[in-house]
């Protein structure tokens, strides 16, 4: 008779990782959060102050990065990527992140790696103020291989109904505000795999550099008001993401000399991808915009200094956005 475990599924290293990776987990834990660990679900109270507290969900994955992170064994960025995802996303209509959960799934269970991988994800909650309230870890041998990992997540928030940013604010004459990204985030490895081939091994530790997490800094500049849209610029590029945070009958020009494009996008272009392909598929340098009201846009480029912000374009009459 065939068991469980002659199946592929550990049972008992399965309660061992749960146990492992308890301590991460609770880390990130407030007074807030109702449930207990290893529970079949966990909760948060919605803060004080809210008028009309409405709730938001996003919810993303890491993508094939993971591949490289698997060739490199390299975890300890995974999580960054996760949740800048989801609690990036969510940034873009001024919410607060309340509670995040995560999904992995392995072909078996590596203690080691599983364990940084939701160490990663823990730490990476903290940075964004949301606690990680739980998550499943699944096995599935026979269809995932051995040393195989994907990650998904998901995070709630909350924003008061008549403070939520959107398109619906948007003038001509807003100013576009970029924030800087130093690296690809977790967009665009499908090319980068396909384009570089084995080359790809060279580049592993620059390749995996983890994502930054505007959402702290987003939520700060969106108090002071003048903030009235945001894009986060992932899988697409500039041209479809800032487009969804501006209304019909208002495009944006962007002027790509008002960076300086880092250095990891001038080596994937070197492998043969066009220009084009390149403002499709990447951030290029800019991972976040914020679209802002002229008058406050000193007011709002202090609250995301740390993300070394610049102005990069301009709302105007038309559709869609241009870079020059």
């Amino acid at each position: 008779m065939t068991s469980y475990r002659e199946a592929g599924v550990d049972l008992e290293a399965a309660d061992r990782h749960t146990e492992s990776i308890a301590a991460s987990v609770t880390s990130t834990w407030r007074e807030r959060v109702v449930g207990s660990f290893g529970g079949f679900a966990a909760g948060v109270r919605i803060p004080a102050g809210y008028s009309d507290p409405v709730l938001m969900m996003s919810t993303d994955g890491v993508g094939t990065k993971l591949d490289l992170a698997r060739r490199a064994g390299i975890w300890s960025g995974v999580g960054h990527d996760l949740v800048a995802m989801c609690v990036d996303d969510l940034a873009t209509v001024g919410a607060r992140p309340l509670g995040f959960v995560d999904y992995m799934a392995v072909g078996a269970l590596e203690p080691q790696r599983d364990t940084a991988i939701v160490g990663s994800i823990a730490a990476a909650c903290e940075e964004a103020g949301c606690p990680l309230l739980g998550g499943e870890t699944a096995e599935h041998p026979g269809v995932m291989g051995a040393g195989h990992v994907d990650l998904a997540g998901a995070v709630m928030g909350v924003v008061d109904a008549e403070k939520a940013l959107g398109p619906e604010r948007v003038r001509v004459g807003d100013l576009v505000i970029g924030l800087a990204s130093p690296n690809l985030r977790s967009n665009g490895f499908s090319l980068v795999r396909a384009a570089l081939g084995d080359e790809v091994e060279r580049h592993l530790p620059l390749l995996l550099e983890p994502s930054i997490i505007y959402c702290p800094a987003v939520l700060e500049a969106a108090r002071g008001r003048g903030v009235h849209a945001a894009a986060h610029i992932t899988g697409g590029g500039l041209v479809t993401n800032l487009r969804r945070a501006l209304p019909d009958g208002l495009g944006a020009e962007v002027d790509t000399a008002t960076w300086a494009r880092p250095g990891v996008f001038d080596l994937i272009a070197s492998y043969g991808i066009a220009e084009e392909e390149m403002r499709r598929a990447f951030n290029l340098g800019i991972g976040f915009c914020l679209v802002v009201d002229p008058a406050l846009a000193e007011e709002a480029t202090a609250a995301v200094a740390r993300h070394d912000p610049r102005v990069i374009g301009r709302v105007e009459a038309g559709e869609g956005v241009v870079l020059t």
